[in-house]
């Protein structure tokens, strides 16, 4: 067997699906084994060949395909990886046609793009990787390499997902954001870059606070609820930098109010709106006490109302408690709406399913006394491919609700 990669192998039986290979399913190698993050070939309990992933003896996910192909196919590992990205870039420039709208958009969306473990978007002038996969992280040189052939002169984020520091073992030693230009840590803190989704500027810190910075999966229904918002009354719960508030207002909304209880991301909504010339009322409260306050003070009803909450439930141990959380705020959500208005409400939780997530809506819905259809489900779009066999990749789901 003639490879510069370590070879593992599976247990018997094992007959692992999906892009993850679990602990219980790889027979544990004996001595020191391959090295954390590293490429190794993987046999089953016969010898024979089945691809190529990312291991980890520190993390449950034990393996992670990254190939399926020929045995040959990760020879020059840093030309696999120009193609994979090209052709996700490709998917996305060209089969897309995203650049037409936005300059804000996802190019390796993870599983969905054969990537376990690697998000990468681009925001602006700005490319952000965000990894799960410590063995993603070990390649990033290589990764930033091929960025370089695809967007030549774009500044290059490198950025560790807060959960996968324990989950995957990273040495929190050394900086876990640093950038192309040598940039690292604090160093990072004031970078900002401006983009325009959709006829609106918005400016960000790349890397910093939730996922990359921006939140591309929801570009699509940002349009949908503007375009439902002409000449209403529109309330926007946990607004973040302002994204479907802005859209909202830019498409003829009556009114539009916008509460979140971060600083931080409110001064970007308020720069954004200052810069777009749209009229928005910033609110910054938590949206329990100020729903809570509306309800009490008979506040005239918002005839659309939209609920995009941070990701409350990080793992499948915390799913009682959080869906006690979605359904307390969502039945406050379903007491504001006027009587034949609209509520759109997601969540980003990938342990949550999407029966589990309707399941809780309708139960707020009885709770709050309010008659609902649920008129679509909605979702991320097209740049956030799904794999068939990794339902957790249809991580945001979301109800458009009619409300009487």
């Amino acid at each position: 067997m003639s490879s510069s990669h370590e070879a593992v192998w599976l247990r018997l039986g094992a007959e692992p699906r999906g892009p993850h290979v679990y602990g219980r399913e790889v027979d544990e190698p004996s001595g020191d084994g391959p090295e954390p993050g590293s490429l190794v070939e993987v046999f089953d309990d016969r010898d024979r060949f089945l691809g190529h992933a990312l291991y980890n003896p520190w993390s449950d996910i034990r393996l992670r395909w990254i190939s399926r192909g020929r045995r040959k196919e990760l020879d020059r590992p840093a030309e696999f990886l120009l193609r994979t990205i090209a052709a996700a870039d490709r998917l996305r420039r060209k089969g897309l046609r995203l650049e037409e709208c936005t300059d804000a958009y996802r190019i390796i969306h993870a599983e969905g793009d054969d990537m376990p473990g690697l998000i990468l978007d681009r925001l602006g002038e700005v490319l952000v990787a965000e990894y799960h996969s410590l063995g993603f992280w070990k390649l990033r040189g290589e990764i930033e390499k091929a960025l370089a052939q695809l967007y030549p002169g774009r500044l290059v984020v490198h950025k560790v997902a807060r959960l996968a520091v324990r989950r995957e073992g990273f040495d929190d030693r050394e900086p876990l954001m640093m950038a192309s230009d040598g940039r690292a840590g604090r160093e990072l803190e004031d970078l900002t870059v401006e983009f325009t989704e959709r006829g609106v500027v918005h400016r960000v810190h790349p890397g910093h606070g939730h996922k990359t910075g921006w939140f591309c999966d929801q570009r699509e229904n940002r349009l949908k609820l503007a375009e439902l918002s002409r000449g209403r009354a529109v309330l926007d719960l946990c607004c973040n930098a302002g994204g479907f508030a802005l859209q909202a207002k830019r498409l003829g909304a009556r009114h539009v109010t916008a509460v979140d209880l971060d600083e931080v991301v409110l001064d970007k909504a308020v720069w954004s709106a200052e810069r777009n010339q749209l009229d928005v009322e910033f609110v910054h409260d938590d949206i329990f006490r100020y729903l809570r306050g509306r309800r009490d003070n008979h506040e005239p009803a918002p005839e659309v109302v939209i609920l995009d909450p941070h990701k409350i439930i990080a793992t499948r141990n915390s799913i009682d408690d959080g869906l006690e959380t979605y359904g307390d705020m969502n039945a406050l959500a379903l007491e504001t709406v006027r009587s034949g208005g609209i509520l759109a409400t997601f969540s980003c939780s990938g342990p949550l399913d999407l029966a589990t997530f309707l399941g809780m809506v309708f139960k707020s819905a009885r709770r709050a006394e309010r008659e609902v259809r649920l008129l679509e489900v909605l979702g991320a779009p097209a740049d956030h491919p799904q794999r068939p066999d990794f339902p957790r990749s249809r991580y945001l789901k979301g109800a458009l609700l009619s409300v009487d």
